[in-house]
């Protein structure tokens, strides 16, 4: 029996305090040359500031972490970089406008006697760029048009630039087509058969047993669980152990939905010109309707142009049977919609403001007094709201840019729930969200749905679709080519409808 690799990287007892909270309080793991090593954790679990701590952006208050074997305490980034360690986030930090050559090199620029050496630096990258496969991806192509799968490659170049041994990488998945992922896991083997070792996060628990070889679980800052087999242990191990309970089954049970269910939202001929047309679309109030399609298929653009913030160039949408206006916003929100966007830190959420005022935000003028807000009102209201929806870390007064991304979801959803919506629209709802918050959102969306609420989920998930939806409509390519029950679809058949588009 193969002996097991040594230890390339090791962590034992790493603390780091923040003021008033105790981000890391124990972590124990090591990653081992060509491995992917997998880090689980609900949100506000502690990996975030692991990563940062590993990659040199912060300093451990206490415990050892340990690089080829030598004690080591990475002072930045770049130290951490040039030592062969290297982060690449969800939100990629490259520079649109710069050439793929030119981000590549970027902070570490190649030059002779003060003068650049373009030319060096566009073969270094077209090499790099073939050992990762990508033979297709120009050194001169401005890496803002590129796709976020080529965009995460050129990431990962970077980190190579400096011969970069271990990589961690943060949700890398999340806004992947099926197609891309396949591909960015092809990338990973191909690091990982040259030794290349990987530190992989990400929420998709069915991604963890495909690529993965070890998992290590946080919980509350702590190592909980580590070592463990990645295709082997059971998935209702790692939900216990990152939840601290047990999850049967983490969709909600669906009730039938009622024929004679009024149709709150109807959809006919929907088309903005360009990435959609001829959408038809009917929910019931008390009905979850899933559109499920790949990234660029016209999902988003979709709910976006029902909710008003794109204008329609043919179609109409009525609320309980009143046609809304093309292009209105206000209208649609007059009318009882609300909607959750794809990029809530960008799109749906005031980040330096408190957890009260992006709940009360789409209802300020019921909280006027004599032409001033009454904050006291919208402190209570949101207090409420947040304690039902157990917000955490409770208290309204918080800025929400320090929220968790399941809790900052739950503060989007709170808004429309302030409003008492009548159709609530939810894009990727649980995109970057960990498995218990995201059983809690599937609670909350299934209440609102018996409660008689029109529910339209776009998401990327097919299980999270078909295991929330009551019906489910596929889009390819902009154009609906399945309508049903969710019950007498499966995941196979809506990839192969997603790929191919034929109609069932």
């Amino acid at each position: 029996m193969t002996a097991p690799a040594a230890a390339l990287l090791s962590v034992s007892g790493l603390v780091k305090r923040f003021p008033g909270v105790l981000a890391l309080q124990g972590v124990d793991f090591d990653v081992r040359a060509g491995e992917v090593h997998c880090l689980l954790g609900q949100n506000g679990a502690g990996k975030s500031t692991l990563i940062k701590v590993l990659s040199g952006a912060h300093r451990p208050d206490e415990g050892e972490i340990r690089w080829r074997g030598e004690v080591v305490s990475f002072g930045n980034p770049t130290a951490a970089m040039r030592s062969g360690v290297a982060a690449i986030y969800q939100e990629l930090d490259l520079v649109a406008g710069l050439s793929v050559a030119d981000n590549v090199f970027l902070g570490h620029e190649l030059s002779t006697a003060g003068f650049s050496r373009r030319a060096e630096a566009r073969r270094r990258t077209r090499a790099l760029l073939d050992r990762l496969g990508h033979p297709d991806i120009s050194p001169d192509r401005d890496v803002g048009r590129l796709s976020v799968a080529h965009q995460q490659v050129v990431s990962m170049a970077r980190a190579l630039s400096l011969d970069g041994q271990l990589l961690i990488m943060d949700e890398p998945s999340a806004v992947l087509d099926p197609d891309e992922v396949r591909v960015l896991f092809g990338v990973i083997r191909e690091l990982t058969a040259q030794g290349v070792a990987v530190v992989y996060i990400s929420h998709r628990l069915a991604e963890i047993r495909e690529i993965g070889d070890r998992v290590t679980v946080l919980k509350d800052g702590r190592t909980v669980a580590t070592g463990l087999p990645a295709r082997e242990v059971k998935t209702s191990e790692l939900i216990a152990l990152m939840t601290g309970r047990v999850l049967d089954n983490v969709f909600p049970d669906r009730k039938p939905v009622d024929p004679a269910a009024p149709e709150v939202l109807v959809v006919r001929g929907l088309a903005d010109g360009d990435r959609f047309r001829g959408v038809d679309l009917t929910v019931r109030a008390g009905e979850v309707v899933g559109l499920a399609g790949l990234v660029g298929s016209g999902r988003s653009e979709i709910l976006e142009t029902i909710y008003g913030a794109r204008k329609a160039a043919e179609g109409t949408v009525a609320v309980d049977g009143r046609p809304l206006r093309r292009g209105s916003v206000g209208a649609a929100v007059r009318a009882g919609m609300g909607l959750c966007p794809e990029e809530r830190k960008s799109q749906g959420l005031l980040l330096d403001q408190a957890v009260y005022r992006n709940i009360t935000v789409s209802s300020l003028s019921s909280f006027a007094r004599f032409g001033f807000l009454d904050d006291r009102a919208e402190r209570a209201r949101s207090a409420r709201l947040t304690e039902s929806l157990d917000v955490r870390p409770a208290g309204v007064e918080r800025v929400v840019r320090g929220l968790s991304g399941g809790n900052q979801q739950k503060v989007v959803l709170a808004r429309w729930l302030l409003r008492e919506c009548r159709v609530l629209l939810l894009d990727e709802p649980t995109r970057g969200v960990d498995v218990g918050a995201r059983s809690e959102i599937y609670e909350l969306v299934r209440a609102l749905a018996d409660s008689g609420v029109a529910v339209v989920v776009v998401s990327s998930d097919v299980e999270e679709v078909l295991g929330l939806a009551d019906r489910v409509l596929v889009v390819r390519e902009g154009r609906v080519v399945h309508d049903g029950p969710a019950d007498e679809i499966d995941e196979s058949r809506v990839l192969d409808l997603v790929m191919e588009g034929h109609a069932a």
